[in-house]
């Protein structure tokens, strides 16, 4: 991640309720460089649109107090640490740390992130992941449990997803047509739901995809979520990870749902590819090519079936209006070849197989 003031530093909270993080990527992979971008480090301004949200005022404006009132009135009363024991830390982040917990009541592990309010580089940020994941559930979504401030710090619990991320699986594994089908089903299912309430979730990546131990696909990190309306149809910050943005974003052009869509397409490429276009280029020159050049293209597309080529290409299309919706991609021939949760299960297992001898 780069902060505010430009200095690269850990993300936060990433991929908070997947397994143990530490897990070790393929020789020469600069995986563990990709920079999430919510800040001015690029001397880039906030939003021109967000007058009257909370969630998106400066910073600088609202005091810390101030902010830990407006959280008191979206999160649930009381303590957590009455509800849960048997803690394991699985990560730790510049701002806070994320756990797995048994609810005491129920025998159930969740996945619990504990984040420092006072090591918040955009505080508006925590605002709208807890208000998002509240407001908004659906079968392909992390489902949040409960929100709650504890001291200075707040806790949100969420099902905790033992498959792991599908960043870990596109690194070392190749996905066949019928997987990556699967894949992009579950996701443009979670996405339709989405953009039809007004959300962008901004930062659609395999990172941001969970799996379950019997193959169901959900979407996470909603922390760079934006909410559009009528009286806010379009958003202009630089907000995402560089090599999945859509060149409007990077443009800084308005923007709506459909860089989503380009994110996706660039997920696609990493389920073919093993990774995203100009993956070994700095993030600042990455996002440089995205704006400038034409859409990339897969290494191995010689592998690939037309209809797959078709798909990607209905995604990665630089002009916003011509790319094709979530809605509209749900019903691209390409999908027909989604299977079931099930054809998921050996990815799964060949990676849990390779990192366990290692």
């Amino acid at each position: 991640m780069i902060s505010e003031a430009g200095t690269p530093q850990k993300s936060p909270i990433e991929r908070a309720t997947t397994l143990p993080q530490g897990r070790p990527s393929p020789a020469g992979s600069p995986r563990n460089r990709h920079t999430q971008t919510s800040s001015s480090n690029l001397h880039l301004s906030q939003d021109s649109s967000t007058k009257g949200q909370l969630a998106n005022e400066d910073p600088a404006v609202v005091t810390h107090e101030q902010f830990k009132a407006a959280l008191r009135m979206v999160v649930d009363q009381g303590d957590p640490r009455t509800l849960l024991e048997n803690y394991v830390k699985i990560g730790e982040g510049s701002t806070g740390i994320v756990c797995i917990a048994r609810e005491k009541h129920s025998g159930r592990q969740v996945a619990v992130k504990m984040m420092d309010l006072r090591k918040q580089q955009r505080r508006e940020l925590l605002f709208n992941e807890v208000v998002i994941m509240r407001d908004y559930q659906h079968v392909n979504v992390v489902e949040m449990y409960k929100s709650y401030l504890v001291g200075e710090e707040l806790w949100v619990l969420m099902e905790f997803l033992q498959g792991g991320a599908l960043t870990d699986i596109v690194s070392q594994i190749r996905l066949n047509e019928e997987q990556i089908a699967t894949v992009c089903e579950s996701v443009l299912q979670a996405l339709a739901y989405l953009h039809s309430q007004g959300v962008i979730h901004r930062d659609i990546k395999s990172d941001s995809i969970l799996l379950t131990l019997d193959g169901r696909v959900k979407l996470s990190d909603f922390g760079f979520c934006a909410q559009i309306s009528k009286d806010v149809p379009k958003r202009k910050s630089l907000v995402g990870t560089p090599y999945w943005m859509a060149p409007e974003v990077i443009s800084r052009a308005p923007y709506t749902t459909e860089v989503d869509i380009w994110s996706l397409g660039i997920m696609v490429i990493e389920m073919v590819d093993g990774e995203p276009p100009y993956f070994s280029d700095s993030p600042v020159q990455a996002m440089k090519r995205l704006r400038d050049n034409s859409p990339p293209k897969l290494k191995n597309s010689h592998k690939t079936s037309p209809v797959l080529r078709d798909f990607l290409e209905r995604m990665l299309t630089r002009d916003p209006l011509e790319r094709a919706t979530a809605q509209e991609l749900l019903d691209h021939p390409f999908l027909l070849q989604t299977g079931l949760p099930e054809c998921l299960v050996p990815l799964i297992q060949q990676y849990r197989k390779r990192t366990s001898t290692c």
